[in-house]
């Protein structure tokens, strides 16, 4: 008789060989070029029904995928607020627009297989044609530290009236994940102190546009 902790486990390897595979596949073609076919051969799985079984189908394979990696996302942000929070010194912007980028620019520095889904899922925040915003909460995507950290910079931003907070956001969200994505494709990427700089200059970038006031002009817009 089998084992259901065996069972599970062997499930679960599964799983996340399913997901590794479709992960660098999408990297290296792109999400509309690649098949369930292509992915169940790349995971050394014998037959699509495999990832039927545990996805049903291609869209429930990425809505697992980016389940999987918005949770390491939401674990990591936690533990840079929690360590914002024990310096018991109020939070500046810079800080928190360091919180929207930190998470994931140190999840793919130890880990090329995050590196191959910012490569692989980037363009999908930064062309989403409703509100980004939306996009990066769906399938649970911000979880707890993300209300955090919508909070803290609501707080920072009181020059903004809620119109202005969100389309600033859906920008700022829009211009990391592109900004990420690019850097991810270089050669040397999340390595040595040409990625420093990158990561300081973006964060530069994103309290630049959040911190400007609304002009005169935009005013008038309204």
């Amino acid at each position: 008789m089998k084992s259901p902790d065996g069972q599970k486990a062997r499930s679960l390897t599964t799983q996340t060989s399913l997901m590794d595979a479709a992960e660098k596949l999408i990297a290296k073609h792109g999400i509309e070029n690649v098949s369930i076919k292509e992915i169940v051969r790349e995971a050394g799985q014998k037959n699509e029904s495999a990832l039927q079984y545990h996805f049903k189908n291609l869209r429930g394979l990425i809505i697992a995928i980016n389940i999987r990696r918005n949770e390491q996302t939401q674990e990591k942000r936690a533990e840079l607020l929690a360590e914002l929070e024990s310096t018991s010194v109020k939070p500046v912007l810079r800080d928190l627009c360091s919180i929207m980028v930190m998470p994931t620019y140190l999840l793919a520095k130890a880990d090329t297989k995050f590196r191959r889904h910012i490569i692989g899922f980037s363009h999908t925040i930064a062309l989403a044609e409703d509100s980004a915003l939306s996009k990066v909460g769906g399938h649970g995507g911000g979880g707890e530290s993300g209300m955090l950290t919508g909070e803290l910079l609501r707080a920072a931003l009181p020059h903004l009236d809620e119109p202005a907070y969100r389309q600033r956001m859906d920008i700022a969200i829009r211009l990391c994940s592109v900004a990420m994505g690019n850097h991810a494709r270089q050669k040397n990427a999340f390595k040595g102190a040409a990625s420093e700089l990158f990561v300081s200059q973006l964060i530069d970038a994103l309290e630049g546009l959040l911190s400007a006031p609304v002009s005169g002009e935009t005013k008038a817009l309204k």
